[in-house]
């Protein structure tokens, strides 16, 4: 069963060589363990999702180009947002499949 992810969620792209952490920046009040829920709009690159490192597409920083998260919750919504789980993922315009490799919650699975 898909299960909510929250700020400091562990984020991997395909095409990119590190995982970066997500940003939530939608709403402020609807938390798990003191972190905030994401949820669909929680996509603009280097705000919300942080580069990956390098690209293997581009052969140069990965940033972001996300188009629409995918997999979002179906019926529960925050402010009419879906709210992310972790099977969520997006597109990168790029060529790239961001997704969820951690929730950001529970066990300690933050990046350094």
């Amino acid at each position: 069963m898909p299960q909510k992810i929250t700020e400091k969620a562990i984020l991997t792209c395909d095409k990119g060589i590190k995982p970066s952490s997500l940003k939530v920046t939608s709403q402020q009040f609807c938390t798990a363990e003191n972190k905030l829920i994401a949820t669909e709009q929680d996509i603009a690159p280097e705000v919300n999702i942080p580069n990956f490192g390098m690209c293997t597409v581009t052969r140069s920083q990965c940033v972001p180009a996300p188009t629409a998260w995918n997999k979002t919750t179906p019926q529960d919504t925050i402010n009419d947002l879906k709210i992310l789980t972790t099977e969520s993922y997006c597109q990168c315009a790029i060529g790239g499949k961001i997704s969820v490799q951690h929730k950001g919650f529970g066990e300690n699975h933050e990046l350094s």
